[in-house]
């Protein structure tokens, strides 16, 4: 793991307590999609319900995130974090036993988004504010970030090979004990501090996000972060789904690795691809590397609906590339945000982020089932509705650096923020 070069020994406990909380508690993110196809076979999902169940696990996010993040600013994150990692323990829990169909499945999964929102976040708030130095903090933004990835790489690979040894509901069952772990790995390494906007007295009002608007340079990255999000946990929420679909066909041949398994590969190389991307940022100019890894993964990604007919070992290759890509700009984005936020509201600035972020991850989930399904596409259909839907979420994607730009305005030459 790639640690700030000057951070303390302090800081590095907390960078590791941090980052090893966070991979444990998110391992039941990605557990509905890792197994789509065996609900969708269970449950007799179409592709637009399968987009639903995906969906509100982000929607949930999003309610939340007001609330969850914004309370930073008032309130200590780590009280924030604790009692989310327990709820993300009873989702799972819930869904182990009682998990049925469409409607409780998205039960589970909208409490899920919730703790998710309630550590993802409050942690890295509750790791920068005990930081010291832009520096350093940029970096443990990366390191944490990244590590998010490991979470949720873990979490496809888990629900898979669980699953093949006893089932998915003692598979869902392991990944509430992830929380459990995180909930005591945060609590014993983060003694409670109020933030320094609570200390200070400071006199904005919860929920007030009109300065957190009118700062461009913040929301320039908001709406970065709502596009990454998009692709991101589109393609997350239907990449497993799609590799059986192509592994299935006659011209695939020998598969080396199982849907899910190739899944955690590209995850994992999206880790590394976060924590190269920020330091390539840090020396070449945020926002202008935002914009290059931005439109190289959505121009990649609108492309892959037509690469399900080539051999499995290009098609896996192709993937791990577009998992690469998909995260070069993840750690810049939140390190550039973080860095703009103006003092005393970066936990307002970190919720207005959140929650336009994964509005995005909702909808982006959604709207590729409801293609794949107008296009008569899923397990057993054309390859048309897969590029169709893909073609609509990689060129979404690559239209991020537009946005980008309209809002934040023209670039300085060099500039890092």
């Amino acid at each position: 793991m790639l640690m700030p070069t000057r951070a303390s020994a302090r800081d590095r406990r907390l960078i590791v307590a941090a980052s090893t909380a966070e991979s444990f508690a998110l391992l039941g993110t990605l557990f509905f999609p890792a197994l789509l196809p065996t609900f969708q076979a269970e449950w007799a999902l179409t592709n637009t319900d399968a987009g639903w169940i995906n969906g509100v696990f982000y929607a949930g996010y999003a309610l939340a995130s007001p609330f969850l993040i914004g309370f930073t600013d008032r309130f200590d994150p780590r009280r924030i974090y604790l009692a989310n990692a327990a709820l993300g323990a009873v989702a799972m829990f819930g869904y182990a036993l009682a998990a049925s169909g469409f409607w409780t499945a998205a039960l589970f999964q909208t409490l899920a988004g919730v703790a998710f929102a309630g550590v993802y976040m409050p942690g890295l708030k509750a790791l920068t504010d005990r930081l010291e130095g832009t520096g350093e903090q940029s970096r443990a933004v990366a390191v944490y970030t990244g590590c998010t990835g490991v979470g949720m790489a873990l979490s496809v690979w888990l629900a898979g090979f669980a699953e093949g040894l006893v089932g998915w509901r003692w598979a869902a069952a392991v990944a509430g004990l992830g929380s459990v772990v995180a909930f005591v790995v945060f609590a014993a390494a983060f003694r409670p501090k109020p933030p320094a906007a609570a200390t200070a007295g400071a006199p904005h009002r919860l929920l007030d996000f009109r300065p957190v608007l009118r700062n461009r340079l913040a929301l320039g990255y908001v709406i970065g972060y709502a596009v990454h999000c998009w692709e991101l946990f589109g393609s997350r929420a239907w990449m497993v789904a799609f590799l059986a679909f192509a592994f299935a066909r006659p011209s695939a041949g020998p598969a080396l690795l199982t849907p899910q398994e190739l899944a955690t590969v590209a995850m994992l190389v999206g880790i590394a691809s976060s924590l190269a991307g920020n330091e390539g940022a840090m020396r070449w100019g945020r926002r202008r590397m935002i914009a290059l890894y931005m439109t190289a993964s959505g121009l990649m990604g609108a492309t892959l609906g037509f690469t399900s007919a080539l051999p499995a070992a290009v098609l896996a290759a192709l993937i791990v590339v577009h998992g690469g890509l998909t995260m070069a700009d993840s750690a810049s984005l939140t390190a550039g945000m973080v860095a703009a936020a103006h003092e005393g509201r970066r936990g307002m600035t970190m919720a207005v982020y959140s929650f336009v972020g994964f509005v995005m991850a909702f909808l982006g989930p959604l709207l590729f089932g409801v293609v794949l399904d107008l296009a008569g596409g899923g397990a057993g259909g054309p390859a048309a509705g897969w590029i169709w839907a893909w073609a609509v979420l990689g060129l979404v994607a690559a239209s991020g650096p537009l946005w980008m730009r309209l809002t934040q305005g023209k670039w300085a030459a060099g500039d890092a923020r």
